[in-house]
């Protein structure tokens, strides 16, 4: 029984071994993508074994040599002849010599690169636009595209994102309404609200971010999800009385 026990422990060691040595091959031949959120932002990541990186670094210039002329001097007249002057040696100039820098080439085992790409925040609308009246209805919309789409390439691999954004509304009274469309204006628009008593009430959006990334002709889904906010104040007033005698 025991060597049994062994025999299929070093089947299943020898197994996931083997697993792990196929998906570091594969990630040495193309660079294994993937994409996620992080701190509520979309992250592109690749990595590629035996990648190699050169930077080049310029020669440093040389410093051309200032000669400084002497200033012509001005002969008095009527004096007596100058001096034998002392003969000046001029020390021989040193010419510096740079030598040129070795353009380093860094190797990299596992090359991780990450690439951030921003959402767009929603600006949100409402109709009437000036004082909306209670138990009207309010419609409400924002700015934002059903489909948000980039195409990143990185350590030359090529990288589609997708997002679609979903939505949930909050009018400020306590009432929420969750939905996959942007809205629109009157008569049209599926986001409307109905006050039932007058104030100025903070609306907020909440938008969440989700999709796929294909790589490779391989669809798969971003991990996680991007949300942002947006607020607008509204003013609900009294409809207005009228009296008839």
């Amino acid at each position: 029984m025991v060597p049994h026990m062994v025999k299929l422990f070093l089947i299943v060691t020898v197994a996931l071994f083997g697993m792990q040595a196929a998906v570091a091959d594969q990630c040495q031949q193309t660079a294994c993508v993937n994409v996620y959120t992080e701190n509520n932002q979309i992250i592109i990541e690749a990595h590629k074994g035996a990648t190699t990186i050169k930077k080049n670094i310029a020669q440093a210039p040389k410093k051309p040599v200032v000669q400084s002329t002497p200033k012509p001097k001005s002969v008095p007249l009527f004096f007596p002849p100058a001096a034998a002057r002392e003969t000046v040696f001029k020390k021989p100039a040193i010419k510096r010599t740079y030598k040129p820098r070795i353009n380093k080439v860094v190797a990299s085992a596992n090359l991780s690169d990450r690439l951030t790409k921003l959402l767009p925040t929603a600006g949100v609308a409402y109709q009437p636009e000036f004082e909306p009246l209670v138990h009207v209805p309010v419609y409400f919309w924002c700015d934002l595209p059903a489909l948000f789409q980039s195409r990143v390439d990185i350590i030359g691999e090529v990288v589609d994102v997708a997002l679609r954004p979903s939505f949930v509304w909050s009018f400020g009274d306590g009432a929420i309404y969750a939905t996959t469309e942007n809205g629109s204006a009157y008569p049209s628009g599926t986001v409307h609200h109905i006050y039932t008593n007058p104030g100025t009430y903070q609306v907020s959006l909440l938008t969440t971010w989700n999709g796929t990334y294909t790589h490779n002709a391989a669809a798969r889904a971003v991990t996680g999800t991007v949300q942002k906010v947006s607020i607008a104040l509204i003013t609900i007033v009294k409809a207005p009385t009228t009296f008839k005698g």
